[in-house]
């Protein structure tokens, strides 16, 4: 039977960058269904088209790539698309926020056309866009303890301690591989434990347990972190070298702040 072919909406408010998203998409035959230049079209574009993945700008006009995320997530359907945050920053409030809303991941808009594709393709299959380098950083800075999101959630009691075990190490970045490694289990084993993991907290994917682990103590700020030797090759094609970061708390519609480059 012939897979269908991968459907992804773009919103972002820069005509330039969506118009070079659809070509290195479209050159490895996956399907722009629709394009949105804020929030509000990219709910409408969602509804309308069902997509399987949506790369979403995190700042726009009207309505910003947060609330989007939110709406599209928490609309009624038959099957929900997987939201990708596109940011200029790493080290960003909102990117943090979307990815709590239940976003699969994000890219730095300076993203390789390789590295493009393979994330796309990543969160269809159901997994997240995780490098613990980057996703823990931002999770480190922005992660509250005790916070209104990880008692929704959350929990952990329900967890075994071989879940609490499995779930910990998750949040240091460990892949399948190596959890079945550090464990000494079958990676099939592994899998049903991450599987039981999220149906028990009512999470999405990995990135949501990630930051749920944070929020709730069971990982510390600056516990050790899988390497990104160590998640490339379980990944795929790195990630494209971040620029400098540029702190700000601009809103996402209203940010002043712009990277700094060499």
């Amino acid at each position: 039977m012939t897979e269908q072919p991968l459907r992804v909406l773009l919103a972002d408010d820069q005509t330039l960058v969506r118009t070079g998203f659809r070509m290195i998409l479209g050159a490895d035959d996956i399907e722009v269904v629709a394009e949105a230049a804020n929030g509000a079209e990219a709910v409408e574009a969602a509804r309308r088209t069902r997509p399987d993945v949506v790369l979403m700008d995190v700042r726009m006009p009207e309505m910003d790539g947060l609330e989007a995320t939110r709406r599209i997530l928490t609309a009624p359907q038959a099957r929900e698309p997987r939201v990708i945050i596109l940011t200029t920053f790493d080290l960003d409030r909102y990117v943090y926020a979307a990815l709590s809303a239940g976003a699969s991941g994000f890219l730095l808009k300076d993203v390789t056309p390789e590295y493009l594709v393979a994330a796309v393709r990543t969160v269809r299959t159901g997994d997240a866009l995780l490098a613990p380098a980057i996703t823990r950083r931002l999770v480190q800075r922005f992660a509250r303890r005790g916070s209104d999101s990880a008692s929704l959630h959350r929990d952990l009691a329900s967890l075994t301690p071989r879940e609490l075990e499995v779930l910990g190490l998750l949040a240091r970045g460990l892949s399948n591989a190596e959890l079945a490694t550090r464990l000494h289990l079958a990676e099939t084993t592994v899998k049903t434990h991450i599987a039981r993991i999220l149906a028990k907290l009512g999470l999405r994917d990995r990135v949501q347990a990630v930051i749920v682990a944070y929020e709730t103590g069971l990982v510390s700020v600056g516990a050790r972190e899988a390497s990104e030797e160590t998640w490339t090759r379980a990944r795929g094609p790195a990630e494209p070298t971040p620029l400098p970061v540029v702190e700000h708390d601009c809103s996402p519609a209203d940010c002043c702040a712009r990277p700094v480059r060499p």
